[in-house]
């Protein structure tokens, strides 16, 4: 549950210059709306985005996002000019709230697509207590965001998703001409997968892989700080052009090749400075002020409430101390 900005406007529609040369279409920082390359766009808003992937008469959106940016998406994928119809497939690819919330409507406008996920997720989301959290959370995020349109216009409540395939380590999708590899990436959540395309060189990774900060990369790694070690490491051995997140955007070129690098020094500088303190204080309470404070001050503007931070970083500093308690 992280990653989520505070944004009152829709962000323009921007698509590539088709004259733009590949040096520098791929050597770009993607964080509004539009074609990352010929078979990827990103949807959604800069701060809770997923990407369509695909060609021809079938697409995959890639990523839930919050149900609040729905509307957006509708009207993107009409000003590409895709069909919905070819939109054969939504893969969630963790089951928190800012990364499944607008499934519900998209799948009751859509009822041919395919929603696919881990076996984690579909366990999670058929649970009433998680369902009601999700719409809790993201009934919070359309009162504070707004949506596009009148009010009314759409039923954006999350009334729970059925999980219709489910994928695994290994696994691999076929969408138009593209391979769609599933990638198991626990530690962000226990439910995390990534998906790996190697015709675009492509690594979805959502919050698996780090939440950009500009140049800075949140750790993430709210459910097992070793497994999301870990999973940093499976994914950088990846040949990686592109890294796409659910937060900010996407990277390029050197930035997406590079993405994963710096992603494993920032956890392995997090974890360091989170063992430091705690081993200086003895007190979770303590350290988790002190690594929130570090969060805040680091983030966008309006990246997340505070109180969501700490609750994130608590996780983080509960799972330091467990590892640093004699009888771990």
């Amino acid at each position: 549950m992280i990653g989520h900005a505070i944004h009152n406007k829709r962000l323009p529609l921007i698509l590539t210059n088709q004259n733009d040369s590949v040096t520098e279409r791929y050597t770009m920082v993607f964080d509004t709306p539009g074609k990352i390359t010929d078979r990827i766009w990103l949807v959604g808003r800069r701060e809770s985005c997923a990407y369509l992937v695909g060609g021809g008469n079938e697409y995959a959106l890639l990523g839930g996002a919050m149900a609040y940016v729905a509307p957006d998406v509708l009207e993107q994928v009409n000003a590409f000019g895709i069909d919905e119809q070819n939109i054969q497939r939504i893969v969630i690819l963790h089951s928190h709230f800012d990364h499944c919330g607008m499934v519900p409507f998209l799948k009751r406008r859509w009822p041919w697509t395919t929603v696919t996920a881990s076996q984690k997720s579909q366990d999670l989301l058929r649970k009433q207590k998680v369902i009601d959290s999700i719409e809790m959370l993201n009934q919070a995020m359309i009162a504070q965001n707004g949506i596009a349109g009148p009010e009314g216009t759409y039923d954006l409540h999350f009334s729970g998703i059925k999980v219709e395939a489910v994928v695994g380590d290994g696994d691999v999708l076929a969408c138009s001409d593209l391979s769609l590899e599933i990638l198991e990436v626990p530690g962000h959540s226990s439910c995390s997968i990534a998906v790996y395309i190697p015709e675009e060189k492509a690594l979805f990774a959502s919050d698996a892989g780090g939440i950009p900060f500009g140049d800075r990369i949140f750790t993430a790694a709210n459910a097992n700080f070793d497994l999301y070690q870990q999973s940093l490491e499976k994914m950088a051995a990846k040949d990686v052009d592109i890294h796409l997140a659910e937060h900010y955007g996407a990277l390029s070129g050197e930035k997406g090749q590079q993405f994963l690098k710096k992603a494993i020094a920032a956890a392995a500088e997090t974890r360091r400075s989170l063992e430091e303190t705690y081993a200086e204080t003895g007190d979770v309470a303590k350290t988790t002020q002190v690594l929130t404070d570090k969060i805040m001050g680091d983030a966008p503007v309006g990246f997340l409430p505070r109180e969501v931070v700490a609750i994130v970083a608590g996780q983080m500093v509960n799972f330091i101390a467990k590892s640093k308690s004699p009888s771990a």
